[in-house]
C-alpha cells in the first residue's frame, strides 16, 4: 500500500535583521506546531542574504532560501553553496528576480531557467523550486514557462499568493502529476494594500473578498484543504500582521 503523501507548510519571514528575524522563527517554534518549513526571500534592500537568513531556521525548520538568478556571476562558483552544506539546508526556490533599485548594482543577463540548469550541474543533491506567477502573462504563456523550468530541473514550484480558488484550480490542471506544488496566501488587511495587489500584481479577488483578519485566516484555512486533499504543500506570507495571530489555530 503506498503512503499517502504529507502536506508541508512553511511561513515565508522577512530578513529585515538579524535580531527580527530570529524574534520571528521563535515565534513560529513556539506558537506554530503545524509549521515545518520556512522559506526566505533573497531582498537587496536588506543586507541579510536569504541562506544566511535560513540558517537561522535550523534545526528546528526545513529552510528554503529564494535565490534570483540576475545576482550570480556565471562566470563564478556560486556563492551560497558552502552555507547550504553547513546548516544542512538542501531545497531552494530559484526565481529570475527584479532589477535592483540601486542601477549600480551588479546583475547579470540570466533567468531562472539558467541558474535551476547550474544548480542541477553544480549542485545536484539539491531539491531546486521554480516559481509559479499566475498574474504576469498569459495562461498559456505561463504554462510554457512551468515546461521549461521542469526540463531546466526544477522539481515543484512555489506560487505567488492565491486568492481564490477557483483560480487555484485552473492552475492545478498545469502541474504534472507528482510534481511538488507549495500553494501560497499572504495577508491582505488594508484597503490600500489590496489597491496594490490588484494594480501592481494584477490579483484576482473573487468579489466578496474583504481585507479583514477573519476573511484573510478564512481563506487560509481552505488554501491548507486544497492542498491536502490534493498531498501537495502550503506558505504563508504574514504582511503587517502578527505570524501567531495570522495562522494560530488553522496550522
Amino acid at each position: 500500500m503506498t503512503a499517502e503523501p504529507t502536506t508541508r507548510v512553511s511561513v515565508e519571514l522577512v530578513p529585515r535583521s538579524r535580531s527580527g528575524l530570529r524574534a520571528e522563527i521563535a515565534q513560529v517554534v513556539a506558537a506554530l506546531p503545524g509549521v515545518d518549513t520556512v522559506n526566505i526571500p533573497d531582498l537587496t534592500r536588506y543586507s541579510l542574504r536569504s541562506w544566511l537568513g535560513c540558517a537561522f531556521a535550523r534545526p528546528h525548520h526545513h529552510a528554503v532560501p529564494h535565490l534570483r538568478a540576475v545576482d550570480f556571476n556565471p562566470r563564478e562558483p556560486l556563492p551560497f553553496l558552502d552555507t547550504l552544506a553547513t546548516h544542512g539546508i538542501t531545497e531552494v526556490l530559484v526565481v529570475t528576480g527584479d532589477a535592483p533599485a540601486d542601477m549600480s548594482a551588479k546583475v547579470y543577463d540570466q533567468d531562472a531557467v539558467d541558474l535551476i540548469r547550474r544548480i542541477r550541474r553544480d549542485a545536484p543533491h539539491l531539491t531546486v523550486y521554480a516559481g509559479l506567477d499566475p498574474y504576469r502573462q498569459s495562461f498559456a504563456r505561463e504554462r510554457d514557462y512551468l515546461e521549461r523550468k521542469l526540463d531546466a530541473g526544477a522539481t515543484g514550484f512555489f506560487t505567488q499568493p492565491f486568492f481564490d480558488l477557483r483560480v487555484m484550480d485552473a492552475y492545478s490542471d498545469l502541474i504534472p502529476d507528482g510534481t511538488q506544488v507549495w500553494w501560497g496566501a499572504t495577508s491582505i488587511l488594508t484597503e490600500s494594500s489590496l489597491n496594490y495587489w490588484r494594480a501592481r500584481n494584477h490579483a484576482v479577488f473573487p468579489r466578496t473578498f474583504a481585507p479583514t483578519l477573519d476573511r484573510n485566516r478564512a481563506f487560509a484555512a481552505d488554501l491548507l484543504r486544497f492542498a491536502q486533499e490534493r498531498g501537495q504543500h502550503a506558505y504563508f506570507m504574514p504582511v503587517k500582521v502578527d505570524v501567531q495571530a495570522y495562522l494560530e489555530g488553522i496550522l
